[in-house]
């Protein structure tokens, strides 16, 4: 991505900047200053979102709003992809990209779903029969209200239920755990649990369309070649999008797809400009940064079920979570929802979740990395401390391709988290009403649906 560094030229000089610094620490003390951020707000916007590379595979991977959940699942881990835009089959190739695309998919939450559903299915097996779970009966019943005081939409509960009838009366759960509680049930099964989730019908049958509403959906909000990477940085913060596509105007599919990682690795090829070094030579305290204390930073125990901190980071609605030990909050490691792919795809990690510890959990799929070739790093966690310099804690994320670090003190007790979108903070803000009339009002009207 050298083309970065090459886009925009120092406008403005290191003296110059340097002044508006230290002007603002004077009567400020720590931030930075409101006339560097116009600086770098006309830097980024002069960066095209053309000097992003391709993706690694060359082409864009699309899923159909008709495939089945099996088959996200499946071309999703094929392709080693979190996101992808989720086509209208309806749509004639012709269309234009607002009418060909109705939102992105997103991997692990789509795993969530599953994870939810095995924990129904779970205490539904327990129950021993297919009529005692509700089938032919619309999920009635004691069982059934279960069913449905944990989801919500009555066709989500007809549908867990369902899927366990079908599983009884197929004899998948044939004397392995049936009529006992739901923890023996699930641990019992072990593979075959796992089957019924997406080999049973009528999960293998369930679209991607059905379950839109039942887990996080994101809209489709893509930005076009000659856009900047203001425009990137500031759709990532305000809309906390994990990916964003990019289309032509004329043109009816997505040509490319910047994921977070590409932005850090984007911020980082950015270094050797005085505009941007500016501010990647300060440290977090100095920028203010984490703006999250302590005790707000959301964490899990490292003796606590996996589930549970997968379940954690569902209702918290945060991406990754600090692993600690002790009443010093000590972080001996990190996980991220990315994560819950190894609990997913393992069958024997899988009949485990109901006893798994964090700390086993990652040892565990620490070492599938290590034999498989995944990416996934849960030893040494990603940390920093109030003296790490902000290029420093960027180079540590693109390393990693990761997308928040963890501030400790000398003992490595926990103290705060910096996001991306702590980061992009320092660089770039909103202009008023910048995105009102992006692409035709296309945004406003993706985050009203998105909201209701």
């Amino acid at each position: 991505m050298a083309s970065l560094q090459e886009t925009v030229k120092n406008d403005h000089s290191s003296e110059e900047l340097m002044k508006l610094w230290e002007e603002h620490q004077n009567y400020f003390g720590k931030g930075v200053p409101p006339g560097m951020r116009e600086i770098l707000n006309d830097a980024f916007s002069k960066v095209p979102v053309s000097s992003f590379p391709d993706l690694p595979s060359g082409e864009v991977i699309e899923i159909s709003a008709d495939d089945t959940i099996s088959e996200a699942v499946r071309i999703l881990s094929e392709h080693n992809i979190m996101s992808a835009p989720v086509r209208n089959p309806a749509a004639d190739s012709n269309d234009p990209w607002s009418v060909r695309y109705i939102g992105m998919v997103d991997y692990p939450a789509v795993v969530l779903w599953v994870l939810e559903q095995a924990e129904l299915a779970a205490t539904a097996l327990a129950a021993g029969t297919a009529a005692a779970v509700g089938v032919g009966a619309g999920a009635a019943g004691a069982l059934g209200a279960l069913v449905l005081g944990m989801t919500g939409p009555a066709a989500i509960a007809g549908l867990a239920a369902a899927a366990v009838g079908a599983a009884i009366a197929g004899g998948v759960a044939a004397e392995t755990g049936v009529g006992k509680d739901a923890q023996t049930a699930a641990n019992a099964l072990g593979e075959d649990f796992y089957k019924v989730l997406l080999e049973e019908e009528p999960f293998r049958s369930i679209k991607v369309s059905e379950i839109t509403n039942s887990y996080r959906w994101a809209p489709f909000l893509p930005i076009q070649p000659d856009d900047s990477m203001l425009t990137v940085l500031l759709l990532v913060s305000k809309f906390r999008l994990r990916s964003i596509p990019i289309v032509e105007a004329e043109k009816p599919s997505v040509e490319n797809v910047i994921t977070q990682s590409a932005i850090v690795r984007g911020l980082a090829h950015c270094k050797g400009r005085e505009w941007f070094d500016c501010v990647a030579h300060k440290t977090l305290s100095q920028l203010d940064l984490p703006k999250m204390t302590a005790d707000e930073v959301v964490f899990v125990e490292a003796n606590k079920l996996i589930l549970e901190a997968f379940i954690l980071m569902r209702d918290s609605g945060v991406g990754g979570l600090p692993v600690v030990e002790g009443a010093e909050r000590k972080v001996v490691g990190s996980i991220t929802v990315r994560d819950v792919w190894f609990l997913f795809l393992k069958p024997k990690l899988f009949a485990r979740r109901k006893e798994l510890t964090v700390l086993d959990f990652m040892n565990i799929a620490d070492s599938f990395s290590e034999t498989e070739g995944h990416t996934a790093k849960f030893f040494p966690p990603l940390t920093c401390t109030e003296s790490t310099t902000l290029e420093a804690v960027i180079d540590l994320l693109a390393s990693r391709k990761a997308h928040r670090v963890y501030l400790v003190d000398n003992d490595m007790s926990l103290t705060g988290v910096v996001s991306i979108r702590d980061i992009i903070s320092c660089f770039v803000s909103e202009p008023e009403g910048y995105f009102d009339q992006y692409f035709g009002g296309a945004f406003k009207d993706a985050i009203k649906d998105k909201n209701n």
